[in-house]
């Protein structure tokens, strides 16, 4: 009933080609295995850094040269995950589908399946900016180790959400973010910790840091890992398992015992997730 999980602070930067790319990439993966993690969280949008690589004459590509970069992306990932027998949700990357942008969220698993999330709540800029499409619906993933759900960063903030990710057997949320400066960043972590606590879920964030001075939007970051529990006596007080270092290129790491959840949703000292009155306000199945 444990699995142990790590999170990536993936350093954005100008890089020169895709193998800069999956060279970064497998250097987090290595530290990882280093900890014997069985779970590594990238963060969300993270694969713009392959924009930095430019169009020879000093721009950086669009956001609508990403999908050109799948499946390479795919295989990278896929190859990774075999080698190293980690699960790796590789952040978020930008599909297209029907001609339409989409932020989609991967789960590579070690025996070479792959899993998709689009993201389901779109953020202003991302529709200003990237006219980005939104999602429909949500994936539980089933691992050796319990149901996961993949949450992408803006739709952490919406409680409804994640109530139904539980509802459908989820016990631990994996959430890429992308923030760009302090409010947007504690936007999801205090989110995040709510969804703990209403759901009696752990939930691992990451983000990104570093900055990418070419790519429009993505010239600030401001990020930080975080994995965390709900607030009763058999986590830590604030709910905090393990947390980096604000804007630091580095990766945190913990083990999550999925009994003691089962445990608080019994005999914790609230029951948050059994104490629900659907008899006032509608459930989600």
């Amino acid at each position: 009933m444990k699995m142990r999980v790590s999170a990536v602070q993936y350093h954005l930067h100008t890089i020169h080609s895709f193998d800069d790319f999956a060279g970064q990439v497998e250097h987090y993966v290595r530290n990882a295995q280093e900890y014997d993690s069985e779970f590594l969280l990238f963060p969300e949008l993270f694969t713009t850094q392959l924009m930095s690589i430019g169009d020879g004459q000093g721009n950086a590509l669009p956001i609508t040269a990403l999908p050109s970069f799948t499946e390479r992306y795919v295989q990278l990932f896929s190859s990774l995950a075999a080698k190293y027998d980690m699960h790796l949700i590789g952040g978020t990357h930008i599909i297209e589908e029907n001609g339409k942008l989409y932020n989609t969220a991967f789960l590579f698993y070690p025996d070479g399946r792959v899993g998709q999330q689009k993201k389901i709540h779109i953020t202003p800029w991302e529709i200003k900016g990237w006219n980005m499409g939104a999602g429909d619906s949500l994936h539980i993933f089933d691992t050796d180790k319990g149901k996961i759900a993949l949450i992408i960063c803006y739709d952490i903030e919406f409680p409804e959400w994640v109530r139904i990710a539980k509802a459908r057997g989820a016990d631990v949320i994996f959430c890429p973010s992308c923030t760009d400066d302090r409010h947007a960043f504690h936007r999801v972590r205090y989110t995040s910790h709510a969804r703990t606590i209403e759901n009696q879920v752990y939930v691992v964030l990451t983000g990104t840091v570093g900055s990418l001075p070419t790519v429009d939007f993505m010239r600030a970051n401001f990020g930080q890992a975080a994995i965390l529990t709900p607030n009763d006596v058999p986590f830590p007080p604030r709910g905090v398992l393990a947390e980096g270092e604000i804007n630091q290129d580095m990766l945190v790491t913990a083990d999550l015992d999925l009994s003691l959840l089962y445990e608080v949703r019994e005999k914790g000292s609230v029951t948050t997730w059994r104490d629900r009155r659907t008899d006032l306000y509608p459930d989600w199945n």
